[in-house]
């Protein structure tokens, strides 16, 4: 669901499959972050949606790391949901399953 790279200047960021460039420096990218979050809230609104609210935080992820445990956390028990009801869905959006098991 999420993947980071540094290519070049600018980082991109994957949001449920699809892959989304972001500024390469920390400053645009947190208010680009907050103004989508911002967006979020009043998703309500014709313009607006509410997919701005987890593009949002995806974006402030990559530089605030309590931001960033509570994505994975997120990541995690969403992947869990999908798996157990739509794994095909779940694969598609790049949400893999865990091992179930360790063999020592």
């Amino acid at each position: 669901m999420f993947g980071c790279s540094q290519g070049g200047f600018m980082h991109r960021v994957r949001f449920l499959g699809f892959r989304v460039w972001v500024p390469g420096h920390w400053i645009l990218r947190s208010i680009m972050g907050l103004v989508l979050v911002c967006g979020g809230f009043l998703g309500f609104l014709p313009i607006l949606g509410f997919w701005m609210l987890p593009l949002g935080l995806i974006i402030l992820s990559i530089d605030f790391p309590m931001i960033r445990r509570f994505r994975r956390w997120i990541t995690v028990k969403l992947g869990l949901v999908l798996h157990r009801k739509w794994p095909n869905f779940a694969r598609r959006v790049g949400l893999t399953m865990m091992r179930e098991s360790r063999s020592n």
